[in-house]
């Protein structure tokens, strides 16, 4: 049974009209980063439980959690809602799997996500170690408009500050957007245009991917992969790809 404590909303950041970030003041568990949270709510006498990845680092004062609203969701226009001081309930032990732990070696670490699914891949890299054991790190983050391509500045510090070693490659599917590649990422992958892009080859000897969002990416992102050779990790055999379903 989890372990639910109370957390205050110290900022509730908006950064288009659905898309937003709590960041939250909380006793919780040490955590991994990849890992996740739940965040809960009352409603109509019942607790209602979301998991949301943690978006900050595991050394950050705060911690913080990016969400959409759906507008017809129970939980997700509550949040959406909160103010600096109002509390909300959170489990005081993480879970997951979505870590450093649990990739193997490579040279390159590939990174993919939709949405909200870049939270995890925030953390992770504001945590320092992948910096270490990866030669380069490809971070491909997929979204339908510009302005959903959101934590910019935290991205362009890290691209700062390790700007040998980390790839930024947008999709943006419905509108142009300077520096993104337009489309889907499975046909960017399909046709090798993703690696000519990028400059990097994917394959068995030198890749690591991390897939995390939408489940039909995950899904066909990793079948085009295998189509490359590359070979889905699990703990009884390592491979090169890793996956995190985001719901």
């Amino acid at each position: 049974m989890a372990t639910w404590i109370k957390a205050e909303v110290v900022e509730n950041q908006h950064w288009t009209k659905d898309l937003f970030s709590l960041v939250l003041s909380a006793p919780v568990e040490p955590f991994k980063a990849g890992q996740f949270t739940k965040l809960g709510m009352e409603i109509d006498g019942k607790l209602i439980q979301r998991a949301y990845s943690f978006v900050n680092p595991p050394q950050s004062k705060y911690l913080e959690v990016y969400a959409t609203r759906v507008a017809d969701g129970l939980m997700s226009p509550r949040l959406h809602a909160l103010e600096p001081g109002d509390n909300v309930m959170i489990t005081q032990d993480p879970a997951g799997y979505f870590t450093l732990d649990e990739v193997p070696q490579g040279q390159h670490l590939w990174m993919f996500a939709t949405g909200t699914a870049i939270g995890p891949y925030i953390s992770l890299m504001e945590q320092g170690e992948l910096w270490s054991r990866f030669r380069k790190v490809i971070l491909v983050h997929a979204v339908r408009f510009a302005a959903d391509l959101t934590y910019q500045a935290r991205i362009n510090a890290l691209q700062e500050k390790y700007p040998d070693q980390l790839v930024v490659q947008p999709f943006v599917s419905r509108e142009p957007t300077a520096g993104a590649l337009s489309g889907r990422v499975t046909h960017a992958l399909e046709d090798g245009l993703l690696e000519r892009v990028v400059g990097l080859p994917l394959t068995p000897e030198h890749s690591q991917v991390m897939l995390c969002g939408n489940p039909a990416m995950v899904k066909e992102v990793k079948t085009l992969l295998e189509g490359k050779g590359l070979s889905k990790n699990l703990r009884r055999k390592p491979g090169n790809v890793t996956t995190e379903h985001y719901w």
